[in-house]
């Protein structure tokens, strides 16, 4: 990943965590919890593409899993938010940029109910059984609702804190390389143009000019004398 994708990723991670260790769990909501690194982990991955949002979700999941009061296998979490995250990054578009908000609204409902069911799948697999006592459809129904709720005032802000890091990285790539083809382009036509340039042409247009007439000189003074030679050697007498 590129320095400020991490430089980005690495806080709004750990200040989702922290939030929904510290408040969100302690509310007391009936169901799941409202899962707002979930929706952190959404907003970069529609913006960094399904690699990005792979490697952001795997390890926002293992620092939830490493976080203390998780009391569930070390990497399950982390397993689910790796799927998740390369799955919403595979929606991104080629422009980089989601024309409306449905689409975003689809991968939030889809990811609310695809990490439930992974969670709960793979917690089945190490043997971890709370899914059955609580009831899997309260598991979605509740973790569903409180997602859609929190998105709207969580994934466009994620998503443009994420693009306005990309369009400066975008935006002095440009620059600098709009900088070196004019820099380039002057190298190559500056003589053209500059004051510098034009006098030289015409110091060097002078100087031909003034080789050309000192060309001329030497060559009537050598046809004069090597006249006066063959006159002499032939006994001509000018008159």
């Amino acid at each position: 990943m590129r320095i400020n994708r991490i430089l980005l990723s690495a806080p709004l991670v750990v200040v989702a965590l922290v939030i929904q260790v510290t408040l969100l769990a302690r509310l007391q909501l009936p169901g799941a919890v409202p899962d707002l690194l979930l929706l952190v982990v959404l907003g970069l991955a529609l913006v960094y593409g399904h690699v990005g949002g792979a490697l952001v979700g795997f390890f926002a999941g293992l620092l939830a899993d490493l976080a203390p009061p998780s009391d569930h296998a070390i990497g399950r979490y982390a397993l689910v938010l790796c799927v998740i995250g390369y799955a919403a990054g595979l929606t991104k578009p080629e422009s980089g940029r989601h024309r409306s908000a449905t689409l975003p609204l689809l991968v939030v409902l889809g990811a609310a109910v695809g990490s439930t069911l992974m969670y709960a799948g793979v917690g089945a697999l190490v043997g971890d059984t709370a899914a059955r006592h609580v009831g899997i459809v309260g598991l979605l129904l509740s973790a569903t609702l409180y997602d859609l709720l929190l998105a709207p005032f969580t994934v466009p802000l994620v998503m443009a804190l994420a693009r306005r890091t990309e369009g400066d990285l975008l935006a002095g790539d440009s620059s600098g390389s709009q900088g070196g083809a004019a820099g380039s382009r002057d190298a190559g036509y500056g003589w053209l143009t500059t004051g510098t340039g034009l006098k030289a042409s015409r110091g060097a247009m002078k100087s031909l000019r003034t080789g050309t007439g000192i060309g001329s000189q030497r060559g009537s003074l050598l046809g004069k004398s090597a006249r006066d030679k063959v006159g002499r050697i032939k006994g001509v007498k000018r008159l």
